[in-house]
């Protein structure tokens, strides 16, 4: 008997779909082991040289890929199918995850070969972040593509909430050979996962004409316009549009000026409230159960319109509470400032890629996604790098404050020169009716 598909609850009939399910299956296992094995390079690093600054690096190499192969992996999943990209990717996650299992059952593991592996595993998460997200667009639609944006950050949450602590365990009890065995057994699991998943063909700008939304200029074929024309479309593309230009603008400010500061929490757990460990990993683990609650939240809600106004209040709320936190004299007061913040970054998560795939045609969703990344990598890095230098030359907590506020300043502007917070980004101009009104 074929399960009811009506249900009251949008959660549950997203995941009726069986190849959701699957995507997001192995988005839950990807994330779990990126999470584990950042945790467990980065103690390696840790024992091997003691620098907090080649801790550092392990993030800045991890992130330094985006912004260069973004300018083609946006391309990438338009032009290629997105199941062999994904497919790809998963392999290459697999293969790498082997061979640091060689070097440390052999001892033979120095810092660049962590630095090296974790380069490659950026540019392997730049390649599928596009694919996987206009996958995801392709399989449930936009109607659900809230719902499903939901449940993708539940995961990244999930992975992020599980990854770290299992990590920890398994160092404590196999070190780090047993940790990266496991590492290597969820990425095989993951990868015959995504072996049988099917991907719903979509409408390509090479096989049919462009949104008449979109201006007479960037209506271009992408299957034989150059990779750098393609990327100056979109570019171009989003200066046109208020809303995009607006989702891209933040992206840069919150991923260049805070969420850098999220690396420093252990500093300021031992530094100024004065725990150990064990509570240091509790008190990162605050803004994962933020997320996943403000992720649950989101993903039960129907028919919402103002996908912008959650995006920039979910930006503002971790603005906020991040110099709040860094500035709390008490462990619990810290504790929950970061579960609120990690509500608002689920706001900003799940709205940031579904008002880009949402406000674009169909054929440039997968150049837009690129062009979100290349945003997203372009700041990680550099961030991570001015506070830690800050906060060398000066103190943790004035560096995370100074950046926060003017991540704040840069912001509030946002709501007068946009439409990102007062226009619905449900019905963009190019979903609407012929005649250019919304269907009464």
């Amino acid at each position: 008997m074929q399960p009811q598909r009506h249900t009251r609850i949008p959660i549950f009939l997203v995941l009726q779909d069986g190849n959701f399910r699957t995507i997001w299956y192995v988005g839950i296992l990807v994330e779990l082991s990126r999470r584990l094995e950042q945790l467990v390079l980065s103690w390696f690093i840790l024992e091997a040289t003691g620098s907090p600054f080649q801790l550092a690096l392990v993030l800045v190499f991890l992130n330094l890929p985006r912004p260069f192969l973004a300018m083609f992996s946006g391309i990438v999943a338009e032009r290629f199918n997105r199941h062999h990209i994904l497919l790809l990717v998963q392999s290459i996650n697999a293969l790498i995850a082997m061979w640091l299992l060689v070097l440390f059952a052999n001892s033979l593991m120095q810092p660049w070969h962590v630095f090296l592996a974790t380069f490659l595993q950026g540019a392997a998460r730049a390649l599928e972040d596009p694919s996987r997200r206009t996958a995801i667009f392709d399989i449930v639609g936009r109607e659900r593509l809230i719902n499903a944006m939901s449940m993708e950050t539940i995961s990244n949450t999930v992975g992020k909430l599980i990854g770290p602590i299992l990590g920890g365990v398994l160092l404590s009890l196999s070190g780090f050979t047993g940790a990266y065995g496991f590492v290597l057994a969820v990425h095989l699991l993951a990868l015959g996962l995504l072996v049988p998943l099917g991907i719903p063909s979509y409408e390509s700008a090479s096989s049919h004409s462009s949104s008449p939304s979109l201006p007479s200029e960037l209506r271009l074929r992408t299957e034989t316009e150059p990779v750098w024309r393609s990327l100056g479309v979109a570019i171009r593309f989003a200066l046109h549009s208020p809303m995009l230009l607006g989702v891209l603008y933040i992206t840069i400010v919150m991923n260049a000026l805070v969420f850098p500061a999220q690396q420093f929490i252990p500093a300021i757990g031992r530094d100024y409230l004065g725990v150990g460990p064990a509570l240091v990993g509790l008190l990162a683990a605050g803004e994962g159960f933020g997320q996943l609650f403000g992720a649950g939240a989101m993903a039960s809600m129907r028919n919402h319109q103002y996908h912008g106004r959650v995006f920039v209040v979910g930006s503002l709320i971790v603005l906020v509470t991040a110099v709040l936190f860094v500035w709390s004299p008490w462990y619990a007061l810290s504790f929950v400032l970061l579960t609120i913040g990690g509500i608002g970054q689920a706001g900003f998560s799940a709205m940031q890629s579904s008002i880009i795939m949402l406000w674009s045609p169909p054929e440039m969703r997968g150049r837009m996604m690129g062009v979100l990344s290349i945003c997203i990598g372009t700041g990680t890095p550099l961030g991570t790098l001015e506070i830690g230098a800050v906060a060398a030359a000066y103190d943790t907590q004035w560096a995370i404050s100074a950046n926060a506020l003017a991540g704040l300043l840069l912001i509030l502007p946002i709501l007068a020169l946009t439409s990102l917070v007062w226009q619905p980004s449900g019905r963009p101009p190019h979903a609407r009716p012929a005649g250019g009104a919304d269907a009464k």
